[in-house]
């Protein structure tokens, strides 16, 4: 393409940008943009919006960084704090695991496993933990894991739990495990 082409092609792509609305300050084929003003305010403008977007996106890094830390930190202390409950039953275990066979008798090695597991489930029950309760209650497959079916006579006992084979848990209504559990069938 020559010289004479080319300024005839951008003179013509100058008309149809009028056409479309282009702002009537666009400077002519072989014109040159008219200079920023004199003082210069338009850099000064476009430096500080941008100094005000980097400061904004900094700022907004930090915060979610902070949020983030804060995040893990209160985790930590909430776990720390479970833990800080479950150190007194530990401490009674291992007195129990400590006893001498010659000096013990079977009864008072029961009561001491039976005594810390009652500090146990105090303990995590005190932080949040509640037993799905499944002995005699209606059947409820969200609650409740069906292992066995058993019969039953009474109509009134059919979809009921009979027997319970593990506990079930929840934690601050949230379902941990389900109850495994007998279900009676009537008829």
């Amino acid at each position: 393409m020559k010289s004479d082409e080319f300024e005839q092609d951008i003179s013509g792509a100058s008309a149809s940008a009028q056409d479309i609305g282009a702002p009537e300050s666009a400077p002519a084929a072989g014109e040159e943009f008219p200079a920023q003003p004199e003082n210069g305010s338009g850099n000064e403008e476009l430096d500080a919006m941008r100094d005000r977007y980097l400061r904004l996106a900094a700022e907004y890094d930090n915060y979610r960084k902070r949020t983030d830390r804060e995040r893990v930190d209160g985790r930590d202390r909430a776990q720390a704090q479970i833990v800080e409950k479950l150190l007194e039953p530990l401490d009674d275990l291992q007195r129990v695991a400590q006893f001498s066979a010659e000096n013990t008798t079977l009864e008072s090695v029961l009561e001491g496993v039976r005594m810390v597991e009652r500090k146990l489930a105090k303990a995590l029950e005190g932080a949040g933990l509640e037993i799905v309760d499944a002995r005699g209650a209606r059947f409820d497959p969200a609650m409740h894991d069906a292992l066995m079916m058993a019969p039953t006579e009474h109509a009134a006992e059919d979809d009921t739990v009979g027997e319970v084979f593990q506990t079930g848990y929840r934690f601050r209504g949230t379902l941990l495990r389900p109850a495994r559990v007998q279900v009676r069938k009537h008829g």
